[in-house]
């Protein structure tokens, strides 16, 4: 999708009245109705990712860590169309996320808040706030985080940077320490090395030892901590992290999926995290410059956004549509649009 000749703005405002790019409006369109056929290729399981080539995607029962994804690119859907067919979707997949609220995950952020932020019902507000209450029981004040838990198989007692997003708002809901906490600590072990590690496993004998998986130079890595910290300015009154950090989300182009492997595939759900966070911290030219790179480079005229790498190590889906590389590439659309507010997931 070219974005070439789009009527241009006083980009580097972050007053909510500035000009929006001609680009900015097609592109979200487009990305919405690829929703609608996702929706009806998927019937009542959820994506997960999609074939380069042929668009199918890889389904999952239960939604696995992306249920919240879906459930929210289908309730932009439904604020786009005002349809009455689309709010019935969104309504039906957000409460299918009520399995997870006691499940032994920090991967609850990522599932219930973005699968509930942006719908209106009361039922979603309800079912929010139980979330928000078992995170708030699963924190554990002598780590000072809520462990990534035992859902998923491997060791409970982990720190990895995947379970902050989406945690920080959620937990911030109903225990403002614990959400602070749960951040600060994971910052801090983020960059205890000297360098980025994203993964630790507690030991009782010798505390957090660091884990080579995901690997340092992972994409996602700076930018779930930064849509964290994102999040924490506006919620918290943290200020205080964002100025202290220097790796600054800066980028205006898309990361490699590794940065060990800078000629190897490039992950574009990587940089719509990236382009929500500064949307979040008003750096509104920066976010402007990924998501114009984003739309004329990476997405398709259908409206999928390609080159996303799920896993580069295994080699899973490494230059595929990812569910979650769409909801941010959608949400962050939506905002310069003002669809929905920057804050409002």
């Amino acid at each position: 999708m070219s974005t070439a000749g789009a009527a241009e703005g006083p980009v580097g405002s972050t007053d909510t009245t500035a000009t929006v790019p001609g680009w900015v409006a097609p592109a979200l369109e487009s990305v919405l109705r690829r929703v609608a056929v996702t929706r009806t290729e998927v019937a009542d399981r959820f994506p997960l990712f999609a074939d380069p080539g042929t668009g199918r995607w890889t389904t999952t029962g239960r939604g696995s860590w992306t249920g919240g994804f879906w459930a929210g690119l289908l309730w932009l859907r439904a604020r786009h169309t005002g349809k009455q067919t689309d709010r019935e979707a969104a309504v039906r997949f957000t409460g299918r996320l009520t399995d997870w609220v006691d499940a032994d995950t920090a991967t609850r952020g990522l599932i219930l808040w973005y699968g509930t932020a942006l719908a209106d019902t009361p039922e979603a507000a309800a079912l929010r706030a139980r979330a928000a209450h078992a995170c708030r029981n699963a924190y554990d004040p002598g780590l000072g985080l809520v462990p990534w838990g035992s859902a998923f198989g491997g060791p409970r007692l982990l720190a990895r940077v995947d379970g902050v997003p989406g945690m920080v708002p959620l937990l911030a809901s109903a225990d403002p320490q614990a959400a602070r906490s749960h951040l600060r600590r994971h910052l801090e072990l983020c960059a205890r090395e000297g360098r980025f590690c994203w993964s630790w496993r507690y030991e009782a004998a010798v505390g957090w030892v660091p884990c080579d998986d995901p690997p340092p130079g992972w994409s996602r890595g700076r930018a779930w901590l930064w849509l964290a910290v994102a999040d924490a300015v506006h919620r918290l009154g943290t200020g205080d992290l964002a100025e202290g950090m220097s790796h600054s989300p800066r980028e205006q182009a898309v990361p490699p999926a590794d940065a060990a492997h800078p000629e190897g595939p490039v992950d574009t759900s990587a940089a719509a995290v990236t382009a929500v966070a500064l949307l979040k911290l008003g750096h509104r030219e920066q976010a402007l410059a990924l998501l114009d790179e984003l739309v004329g480079s990476h997405v398709t005229a259908d409206g999928r956004l390609l080159n996303g790498c799920y896993d580069l190590a295994s080699g899973t889906a490494s230059q595929h549509e990812l569910i979650w590389g769409d909801f941010f590439l959608a949400y962050a659309l939506a905002a310069l649009t003002g669809l929905v507010g920057p804050h409002d997931a």
